[in-house]
């Protein structure tokens, strides 16, 4: 049974850090790309970075040069550092993976940023 365990979120001020964890259970990686998603009170789901299996990494331009993803195959696990926070970053985060045609959510973690 494939699980996705996000972790991390908490309460931050403008301009802090978060380092989110995403872990897997049920699957290996390998060379399926990974996807941190984010949604906002009242606001759709959107895709803020995704991470390949070659490494090859990409992110909305809302949030680069702030947050960088990553990834330890050995942990089976994703992370997503994020810095200089914002208050239009406060959301629950979900971790993603598509693996033979089905989507692959985990239950999020709320991050909020605000003085």
């Amino acid at each position: 049974q494939v699980q996705l365990v996000e972790s991390g979120g908490g309460l931050v001020l403008p301009g802090g850090s978060l380092r989110l964890s995403c872990a897997a259970s049920g699957i290996i990686f390998g060379s399926n790309p990974i996807s941190w998603y984010r949604q906002a009170p009242g606001r759709e789901r959107e895709l803020v970075a995704t991470i390949t299996g070659g490494g090859r990494t990409n992110y909305a331009d809302s949030v680069k040069g702030r947050f960088t993803i990553s990834r330890d195959t050995g942990k089976n696990t994703v992370y997503l550092q994020m810095d200089s926070l914002k208050p239009e970053d406060t959301a629950i985060y979900y971790c993603h993976i598509g693996l033979l045609g089905k989507d692959y959510w985990g239950e999020g973690t709320l991050v909020t940023v605000s003085s």
